[in-house]
């Protein structure tokens, strides 16, 4: 301590002698702090995402194939739909007689990645096409569910009394429908009436893609329904609800703006959720006839496709059931991942 600090000791005193002690410095205050950084709620849980190891290579594995089925087939040399009945059946990376002779002459041919099927088509590009198909299928059936689920789920919590009796009724009756028989028969029916339109959108699409999706907005929003409805009911009794509506906010502003943004940790973990279960409904329409127009192709249709030559040419059902598998099983674990992610009872 230098001179200029020093303080004089009055005699006689009991009192420590101020002049033993030294002033902390700011690293040595530093050092003290335990306090845990402030981070908003997002944030802390894309780090705690990013910590979960599977949850990752999940992700990983779905950008992956994201970037494969749209960025691909814009330079690969096939087309899915390209007919040639002199290379049917070919083994993967196994040329057809006329390609060999083309080769011999000097002409370079991008080989069968996964081989061709009956008709010489091949496999490859209807494998990325049909991957397309499922992942576009899936995100649009999730934020098709997403925004009806948001809309019933919130109204019906908010309100709650009779409105909400009146509105979960009609949930439970949906959740007590047969799904399989009811996806079945609502897709033949919106099938056929598609069919007959004469809409640009459903010339693009196709009548099975369109009935797909009206298929999931009728059935599959019920679970995030019932999710919002829960998160709103316990945020509708919160102290800034009640000053929003002594203000005189209204309705939908206090909605829109208070109730949602705090239930957008459960919103995107059942979205997450609902996407295999879009990819493998889908997959399982198309295998029985009912998904996507021929031609097409789709995950589900090639393998139905497939059965037929099951012993002879196996190949042809591995690459597009490996292709649901390795797709569906990693939504569900980066699901799992964003579920324990947001969950704050995790938090440590």
């Amino acid at each position: 301590m230098s001179e200029e600090t020093k303080v004089k000791k009055k005699a006689f005193s009991f009192h420590t002698n101020p002049n033993m002690f030294e002033k902390a410095s700011e690293e040595e205050k530093a050092q003290q702090v335990h306090m845990r950084e402030s981070v908003s709620f997002m944030r802390d849980a894309m780090r705690r995402l990013r910590k979960n190891k599977i949850a990752m290579i999940s992700l990983c594995i779905i950008i992956l194939i994201s970037l494969i089925v749209f960025i691909v087939p814009n330079f690969y040399p096939y087309n899915y739909s390209e007919q040639d009945l002199s290379r049917q059946y070919l083994d993967p990376f196994e040329y057809s007689e006329t390609e060999k002779a083309r080769m011999a002459d000097g002409e370079k041919i991008f080989p069968h990645i996964m081989g061709t099927d009956a008709l010489g088509r091949d496999y490859a590009i209807r494998v990325i096409y049909g991957a397309r198909i499922s992942m576009l299928v899936g995100l649009i059936a999730a934020i098709i569910v997403t925004i009806i689920g948001i809309c019933y789920g919130s109204l019906s919590g908010y309100f709650g009394g009779k409105v909400d009796l009146i509105m979960m009724r009609i949930v439970d009756v949906i959740y007590s429908l047969p799904d399989v028989l009811i996806i079945i028969l609502l897709s033949v029916v919106i099938r056929e009436w598609v069919s007959t339109s004469t809409s640009m959108l459903v010339s693009r699409l196709g009548s099975g893609m369109i009935s797909i999706f009206i298929v999931f907005g009728l059935l599959y929003w019920v679970g995030m329904a019932r999710q919002v409805r829960g998160q709103i009911l316990s945020l509708k009794e919160q102290e800034y609800v009640l000053a929003a509506r002594a203000m005189g906010a209204k309705s939908s502003h206090v909605i829109l703006k208070h109730m949602i943004p705090n239930c957008i940790s459960v919103i995107i973990i059942t979205a997450a959720m609902q996407i295999p279960s879009a990819i493998f409904t889908e997959s399982f329409l198309s295998f029985l006839g009912l998904g996507v127009n021929m031609p097409m192709p789709s995950l589900g249709s090639l393998a139905a496709d497939a059965r037929m030559g099951l012993q002879s040419y196996p190949n042809l059902l591995i690459f597009p059931a490996a292709m649901i598998f390795l797709i569906v099983l990693s939504f569900n674990l980066l699901g799992n991942g964003l579920r324990d992610a947001f969950d704050p009872k995790l938090r440590s």
